[in-house]
């Protein structure tokens, strides 16, 4: 569907060239919600913009539905644009016209008849929860809908593709959450093609398929949210996420020694992750019933990623190295992901 190959994109400045984009290749699926994550000044908005050749890259190409958009001349570059809507993180609204003729701003450009225009509107301002509102200046709509109102201008020409860069970050998290379920609500109902921009891991674990980390105009990781989310590989990636999911011991063990080898009176610290079904599995009181082993619950959470249920827990095994070892297998066969911490003293845990 979307196909960027090779991309750098180099910026001339007074001191000197700038890479803000070096060497990205990305391919993004037909109906795919698809997060672009990064810092500040990773590249990330200048990333969305050679989408759609707002920005055009100093090398590279970019294919949209099989067709390369980096070799188009400007009137075949306009025609390809009206496939892909845009909604920015200041909403861009024009403060002089009503919601309606906001929305219906992109149809007037393009001459569309203006019975179609109205009809066209119409069904948009209900699409976006906002049809007592047509008739209002952006002034009086408060920051969620002035984003539903750049929603549907975006969606007016009927795109294949929506570009959210950074669509929610002026927005409170409330409002945040509404704006995302209405992304996704678009996506699974027009079947587009979405593209989000963010520096936060919350929006991509709300709503999105797949995930590419770009740091420092490369980019560091991509896969399924929910792989990236159980295994993260960078430690950029470790840091986008520790923000949701504490990686930290209890505070209670923060001073505590941990060793690598059993010691007399230990117990094995371990932090699991289950996924999907397995979090709703007895798993730790049938390995109790298994395995001659005891198990310490220090921390545990329970959230949702993508509608699929995440568990993560920090136990303390308690047992012979013979039997934790047979409780480890055990786990393994379950399917959980297990990380060893170490070994700490059975006493220093025991003020839980």
């Amino acid at each position: 569907m979307i196909d960027l190959s090779h991309i750098e994109k180099i910026y001339d400045s007074a001191a000197g060239p700038v890479h803000a984009l070096k060497d990205i290749s990305l391919h993004i699926n037909k109906g795919e919600i698809y997060g672009i994550i990064g810092l500040s000044g990773a590249g990330k908005s200048t990333l969305v913009r050679c989408i759609n050749l707002l920005e055009r890259p100093t090398k590279g190409t970019v294919t949209i539905e099989g067709k390369n958009i980096t070799a188009m001349n400007n009137s075949e570059l306009r025609e390809a644009r009206k496939g892909i809507g845009m909604i920015f993180q200041h909403f861009n609204l024009l403060s002089t016209s009503t919601v309606f003729d906001n929305i219906a701003f992109p149809l007037q450009l393009s001459n569309t008849p203006k019975d179609a225009i109205n009809s066209r509107v119409t069904e948009l301002l209900d699409m976006v929860g906002l049809s007592d509102k047509a008739d209002q200046y952006p002034s009086q709509l408060s920051g969620g809908q002035k984003q539903r109102v750049g929603i549907a201008r975006a969606l007016a020409s009927n795109p294949h593709i929506l570009l959210c860069d950074e669509a929610t970050s002026a927005l409170d998290p409330q409002t945040t959450k509404s704006i995302l379920q209405l992304i996704k609500d678009i996506n699974r109902k027009l079947k587009l093609t979405v593209v989000v921009i963010t520096h936060e891991m919350q929006v991509i674990k709300e709503i999105c398929d797949k995930v590419a980390v770009i740091d420092k105009g490369v980019i560091a990781e991509q896969g399924d949210v929910l792989d990236v989310f159980i295994t993260p590989q960078q430690p950029i990636t470790k840091d986008f996420i520790s923000v949701l999911l504490s990686n930290e011991l209890p505070v209670d063990f923060r001073n505590i020694e941990i060793k690598d080898e059993p010691f007399e009176d230990s117990i094995l610290l371990m932090r699991l992750t289950f996924i999907g079904e397995t979090a709703n599995d007895p798993i730790i009181s049938s390995l109790v019933k298994k395995y001659d082993v005891s198990a310490d619950l220090f921390f545990g959470s329970l959230d949702d990623i993508k509608g699929a249920p995440f568990g993560r827990l920090i136990i303390g095994l308690d047992g012979s190295q013979d039997d934790i070892h047979s409780a480890m297998d055990y786990l393994r066969e379950q399917k959980v992901k297990m990380e060893v911490i170490g070994y700490v003293s059975r006493h220093a845990s025991s003020h839980h």
